[in-house]
């Protein structure tokens, strides 16, 4: 009894591991530490102290690395698919055995019997088939990201995370791509949609998540049976 209940266990766990968990969006790093600045202040004076200068004019954008921005995420997706299948097939024959006909391998009796007989058929085949396929997604948010990277064209590439839990519930969302200087608007946001190469994601886990998804044996035989 033990040996076929550690059998069960095993083919269980095996069957597990099987099971294919697709791999996170954004791979990079999700942030990044400010760099020195290369150009010095200058030395201390009677009245001007290094320490403590703060320009008079200052231009806030970011445009370095460890500067950060927001992005209002607003990504609204909608795909629609109609498909129509509609077949016929007529098929039709007719054929006939004329009198006098000697037919080789029956007997007389039945051969002149069979003489001036037709033979008639005809078969239809329809076959019609519709199917159709509506999606919709709407994803709002916003998530503070860090400028990890500066391109050679002075384009950005951000990247950032951002976790909140309420209760046993915590959503994670995830973005990285690049973002033009320009887009950014003078309170320092911009939109995901002037993002380029956006990898946007949103996973939640909790008892919530655990109720809503399939257990790993439904994942198992939906593995192996999809339809």
């Amino acid at each position: 009894m033990k040996t076929n209940l550690a059998i069960l266990l095993s083919a269980a766990a095996l069957l597990t591991g099987c099971v294919v968990q697709e791999p996170p969006l954004v791979q990079g790093p999700t942030t990044a530490r400010p760099q020195p600045r290369s150009v010095g202040l200058p030395a201390n004076g009677a009245i001007f102290q290094a320490a403590s200068y703060r320009p008079m004019f200052q231009d806030s954008m970011p445009v370095q690395v460890g500067d950060t921005l927001q992005v209002t995420i607003q990504e609204n997706s909608s795909t629609s698919q109609s498909e129509q299948t509609t077949d016929t097939r007529t098929s039709g024959l007719t054929s006939n055995i004329t009198a006098g006909v000697k037919i080789p391998f029956l007997p007389s009796g039945l051969a002149s019997g069979l003489g001036g007989t037709n033979f008639n058929s005809s078969g239809t085949a329809n076959n019609t088939g519709k199917g159709n396929n509506q999606v919709a997604t709407t994803f709002v948010s916003s998530i503070t990201v860090t400028v990890i990277d500066m391109l050679a064209n002075g384009n950005l590439v951000v990247s950032g995370e951002k976790q909140v839990r309420i209760n046993s519930d915590t959503e994670s969302i995830r973005l990285s791509g690049v973002v033009n200087p320009r887009d950014v608007s003078p309170d320092r946001t911009v939109s995901s949609l002037k993002v380029a190469d956006a990898r946007i994601e949103q996973q939640t886990k909790g008892n919530n998540r655990l109720y809503n998804e399939p257990g790993w044996l439904s994942k198992i035989f939906m593995s192996l049976l999809p339809i």
